[in-house]
């Protein structure tokens, strides 16, 4: 990986944190043009998983339901992911996963999705789906990915690309959900009490974690601005943020359940994910989660329409759109 910094948007736990570089040593590119690299777990897994022999996957109706095609494709939403809605709004073709066989040719310079559903930030997270792509492995292919660029542009032109790329990271949520609150006494939670636990990573019991992690997250990203002497990094709380705006005025924003999955079954729709067999909302628009842990593509909307526009309260030390026209001027 090369060592100029890029555009990095960061998603952590309950909370979204961009980090974002600017581009010092090629000219400024236009929206269009910029590359976008995608990793994390299934907030933002477009279909890597379908390729691999594991249990975290979302490649069987009604996955998908809304998606254009209106098939699954290996993303937990019912239609349109996070990466996807940003593409969207910055005027960019969407990623293919790195795993695709589709992937090749000048389709790298779009960038690529290295995501993973059941990773975390811990290697140990996960363990229960078997076969995921971790985030070191991802970090990896990133370096497998810059040298099959290489190939097809040259080295000056790849690094170039890279350089002057846009950069999602969501990480965290599993660490909690699918690793210290997996069962009453995890491992992890014997380990660590939770203050701890959120800062050898960087509900009441989850909501308080996601307070006490992000508030470290927004510590970190203001240590590592005042190293680098200018808002290279930006923490995003908009996914935290917004799921407490949801709560307590639903019909501000349309929806109608801020309790209730759309595709389950037990409980409000809070047991496993969705499959076939599930019980399944007809009208997706008015919910905020698709099934107990993903988000309708709806609520991503909103959630991805704060990460580019959002006042403080959503993003620190700026949104998304003011750091990258603040890059494009440098």
């Amino acid at each position: 990986m090369s060592s100029s910094p890029f555009f990095l948007i960061t998603i952590l736990a309950a909370a979204l944190a961009v980090v974002a570089g600017r581009t010092v040593v090629p000219p400024p590119q236009p929206k269009s043009a910029r590359a976008f690299f995608v990793f994390g777990d299934s907030l933002v897994d477009n279909g890597n998983n379908n390729y691999l022999v594991t249990t975290a996957r979302a490649d069987s109706p009604p996955y998908g339901i809304d998606y254009p095609t209106h098939h699954p494709t290996g993303r937990f939403s019912n239609g349109l992911n996070l990466p996807d809605i940003i593409s969207e709004q910055l005027g960019m073709e969407p990623t293919l996963p790195y795993l695709s066989p589709e992937l090749t040719g000048h389709k790298l310079l779009v960038g690529a999705n290295f995501a993973s559903a059941g990773i975390g930030i811990l290697n140990d997270t996960g363990f229960q789906f078997a076969n995921i792509i971790r985030i070191s492995h991802q970090l990896e292919l990133f370096q497998c990915y810059q040298n099959r660029l290489k190939a097809v542009i040259g080295a000056g032109k790849a690094q170039q690309l890279v350089n002057g790329g846009l950069v999602l990271i969501v990480l965290g949520g599993n660490d909690f959900v699918n690793n210290y609150f997996l069962v009453p006494y995890s491992a992890r939670r014997l380990q660590y009490p939770i203050p701890e636990f959120c800062q050898y990573l960087c509900a009441e019991e989850p909501e308080r974690a996601a307070e006490l992690f992000n508030t470290g997250l927004d510590d970190m990203v203001q240590g590592l601005n005042q190293q680098l002497g200018s808002d290279v990094f930006i923490s995003v709380k908009a996914y935290m943020k917004l799921h407490k705006d949801f709560n307590a005025n639903p019909q501000t924003y349309g929806f109608v359940s801020t309790k209730v999955a759309c595709c389950g079954q037990g409980p409000y729709n809070g047991i496993g994910i969705c499959n076939p067999a599930s019980n399944l909302c007809q009208n997706r628009n008015s919910y905020v989660f698709w099934d107990p842990y993903h988000p309708t593509e709806r609520a991503n909307r909103y959630i991805v329409q704060q990460m580019l526009n959002g006042s403080e309260k959503y993003m620190h030390p700026m949104n998304l759109n003011t750091i990258m026209a603040r890059a494009s001027t440098n």
